[in-house]
């Protein structure tokens, strides 16, 4: 990411601090209805009726219309049911998309980088035998709504656990129980909602809205996928860490052994954790589940024999189609082969401002600290860094990325303004060049730090292993 006139990976920084047409109004009708699930929908009170009609006036010109202002009617009067409250989620959900669609147009412009055709949709997948457990989801969700999450309790959050248990054995119904019983932990972190100071408004509508479509038939379908046999070369790892989960997702250049043009891939690991495992020990239940891990803390290519590989650009890993591969400096891959790599194109479900994540290398800039956090000038403008995406797993930290003169990232976007989530770093030290990376602990460390924090973690970990074994054995 480099001014207009010096070449580099992302040609147009200047596109990414110019308005966007219809944002603003878009945002705004989902604001007002996200404010409406506040005190929730049994009785809405006219400010809450009018949040909703506004929703349903913003998609009054697409194929939603109809359904969604007979839900918002439904709404108003008190009378909605659930298939109300589904119309009025895709409703929001839409505009949503319309939103990541307008910002991804932005930044493809922006960085200058092709992006694939969108795939044909996967035929509907699901199990007809699960349509009671889904129902049964939905009718929480629902209940949820007519509640409002100032009057969540134990009594109501807790109808979600029986759902969920039910659902975690189905490895078809694994994604939709894990948003569950995630959304269901922060619902009763909060109870109840009459005492709560501060509301995460936005972020419990996102979880809501996206929990009530993933109930639907087909929403889950097994998407349409292709095998990939070639070289794999790690960019770097983004930790995504919540109180119940942790992931670790790995991107990626892809470059396909047919010499075809090489793209843009994800590879990811998931494992339910304790809040006790924090830090490095994070690694110990991820690394398991990923050699990947390995590679990119080795700093090494992998070579890929027909794995799975989405429409999107997820790799479905299977550790017997992967072998580690040469050294590949993630720099490097940045600076040659980054810029020619094709995007995959998003599925619907997943269009969300939030979801975005472009990679990209910026040199070139500025960096400054203040009050205000870490930023990159670049081409006149302040692009915020965003350090506290961090993670705590590695040798990465702000300081660092503030002394830095080259940074691998992922381009996001949240309230109103694109920011930059570091990857990896590019330093000098006693005028040498040194890159730190986030992901440097995956695979293991001899880093006096990290040796540290992964013994600290191992106890813990031990404990709970062992906790477990004892009530399997009984």
């Amino acid at each position: 990411m480099v001014p207009d006139d010096e070449g580099g990976g992302l040609m147009r920084a200047d596109l990414l601090f110019d308005p966007v047409d219809g944002l603003d109004e878009a945002l705004a009708a989902v604001d007002a209805f996200d404010a409406a699930l506040v005190a929730g929908l049994l009785r809405p009170q006219p400010g809450q009726a009018a949040g909703v009609v506004e929703l349903a006036d913003a998609v009054a010109g697409t194929p939603l219309a109809a359904r969604v202002a007979e839900a918002a009617d439904k709404t108003v009067a008190g009378a909605a049911g659930e298939d109300h409250f589904v119309a009025l989620a895709a409703a929001r959900a839409a505009l949503l998309g319309s939103v990541h669609d307008a910002l991804t147009a932005r930044v493809t412009e922006a960085v200058g980088r092709p992006v694939a055709e969108e795939a044909a949709p996967a035929g509907a997948g699901g199990a007809d035998h699960a349509a009671n457990l889904l129902a049964a989801a939905r009718s929480w969700l629902s209940d949820l709504a007519r509640a409002g999450w100032q009057s969540i309790d134990h009594e109501l959050v807790g109808g979600a656990a029986p759902v969920v248990s039910a659902m975690l054995p189905d490895p078809a119904l694994r994604r939709q129980a894990t948003l569950l019983d995630g959304f269901a932990a922060e619902l009763a972190a909060s109870c109840p909602g009459a005492t709560l100071e501060r509301i995460p408004v936005r972020r419990w509508a996102d979880l809501w809205s996206r929990a009530l479509l993933l109930t639907l038939p087909g929403a889950t379908g097994a998407p349409a996928a292709d095998t990939a046999t070639g070289r794999l070369l790690p960019l770097g790892i983004d930790v995504q860490e919540h109180a119940t989960a942790v992931q670790a997702q790995v991107h990626a250049v892809f470059e396909p052994a047919d010499g075809t043009a090489p793209r843009l891939v994800r590879a990811a690991a998931s494992a339910p954790k304790p809040d006790t495992v924090v830090g490095a020990g994070l690694w110990q239940l991820l690394r398991p589940h990923l050699s990947l891990l390995t590679a990119v803390s080795e700093g090494r290519a992998m070579d890929l024999d027909a794995m799975p590989v989405t429409a999107e650009g997820d790799l479905i890993w299977d550790d017997a189609r992967a072998r580690t591969g040469e050294p590949a400096d993630s720099l490097a891959t940045a600076r040659v082969a980054l810029p020619t790599a094709t995007a995959a194109a998003t599925a619907p479900l997943d269009r969300h401002p939030a979801r975005i994540a472009v990679p990209v290398l910026l040199e070139g800039y500025e960096a400054e600290q203040d009050d205000d956090g870490v930023a990159f000038r670049i081409a006149g403008h302040r692009l915020p860094v965003d350090t506290d995406r961090i993670p705590a797993a590695g040798p990465l930290t702000a300081e660092a990325v503030a002394a830095s003169g080259a940074c691998i990232a992922l381009l996001r976007w949240d309230a109103g303004e694109f920011h930059v989530q570091p990857l990896a770093v590019e330093r000098t030290v006693r005028k040498k060049a040194v890159a730190v990376h986030a992901g440097a602990w995956a695979g293991g460390t001899t880093d006096k730090a990290g040796v540290r924090a992964e013994k600290a973690a191992t106890g813990a970990v031990d404990a709970l292993r062992e906790r477990a074994g004892r009530l399997l054995r009984k």
